[in-house]
């Protein structure tokens, strides 16, 4: 009797082995036998996973990277995938329209990438671990954005030579820099202005606040202070450097995140709003230059992205803060 129930127990183990196994291979095979074979109308490119020929008119563009700068060079991806938990920024608003999710930003889904039928799929170097299941379904390319990723700039650039859209990416820079060039003119026409050199040594900071992360404060490497750089605007100390950000700023070293302006940077969610005030309830925060000097701003998501959609909205707030504000 136990050999019996032995056998039967290991038979079933088999059966249930077996069915894996072939629902595994069904799975892979149902991507594998999609492979797009070479298109004859197409150009190479290199990316980080070495070259490939792509579509030279996409039609079908799955992005898992944000989808705004794709938006921006006349690209309408059909597809791509969201953080969740945040909702579409402000600033998008009016500018782009939500397409099809596809899953999490860190965790699409192929199976439903490969019932789109995308023509060509962009990912962003952190899921390389997926890039040949998904060159089974389109020709994928891989951007390099490492973490720290590299200037806002070069993946602008990356993104517009993929797409065959270097011509308008290359306006899009020129627009920046008009813009830059612009705000350094009027900033400086005000610090000669009767309020001394205000201006020409104002200290900008830019920080944040979030339940799951504390006090942030970001450096010039970050996309905002990068841009703070290019016009030439000084920072605090303690966010002077080539570093990205600090984070878990304790209590008691709030100070780093004083300055003339403080820039506070939202994730535009209520929960932050609420992390916010809970900070302002510290008895240091009362103490911060910029608060008792009451130039403290909310500023909206678009100080954490480096679509250029958001980096002109962070022009927009220089702008609005710097110049139209009264010192």
């Amino acid at each position: 009797m136990r050999y019996s129930c032995h056998h039967r127990y290991a038979k079933l183990l088999l059966g249930i082995l077996a069915l894996i196994l072939v629902a595994s291979c069904h799975s892979r095979s149902s991507i594998q036998t999609t492979y797009q074979q070479p298109v004859k109308d197409c150009r190479i490119v290199q990316h980080s996973m070495g070259s490939i020929c792509i579509p030279r008119n996409p039609q079908r563009v799955v992005t898992l990277d944000s989808f705004e700068n794709s938006w921006a060079l006349g690209i309408r991806p059909i597809a791509s995938s969201y953080v969740t938990g945040f909702p579409m920024p402000k600033y998008l608003q009016g500018k782009v329209e939500l397409v099809e999710s596809v899953g999490a930003y860190n965790s699409p889904n192929i199976e439903k990438i490969l019932r789109l039928k995308p023509d060509l799929i962009i990912v962003r170097s952190d899921l390389e671990g997926i890039y040949k299941n998904l060159s089974y379904i389109a020709p994928t390319v891989v951007l390099n954005i490492p973490f720290p990723p590299p200037p806002w700039q070069d993946t602008l650039k990356e993104l517009a030579t993929v797409l065959g859209k270097e011509k308008e990416g290359q306006q899009l820079l020129n627009q920046y820099w008009q813009r830059v060039e612009k705000l350094q003119q009027t900033l400086s026409d005000s610090a000669a202005s009767p309020k001394e050199n205000f201006l020409k040594n104002l200290k900008v900071s830019i920080a944040n606040t979030s339940s799951e992360y504390g006090v942030w404060s970001y450096g010039e490497k970050h996309y905002s202070g990068s841009i703070l750089k290019d016009i030439g605007l000084q920072r605090p100390k303690s966010q002077r450097g080539d570093f990205f950000y600090v984070d878990n700023i304790s209590k008691e070293k709030i100070s780093d995140i004083d300055g003339d302006v403080l820039l506070f940077a939202s994730w535009e969610r209520k929960d932050d709003k609420k992390t916010l005030d809970k900070l302002k309830r510290n008895p240091l925060w009362s103490q911060l230059e910029a608060v008792q000097k009451n130039k403290v701003y909310l500023v909206g998501a678009h100080w954490h992205n480096s679509d250029i959609f958001a980096i002109n909205a962070i022009l927009d707030d220089l702008e609005k803060y710097l110049v139209n504000e009264q010192y």
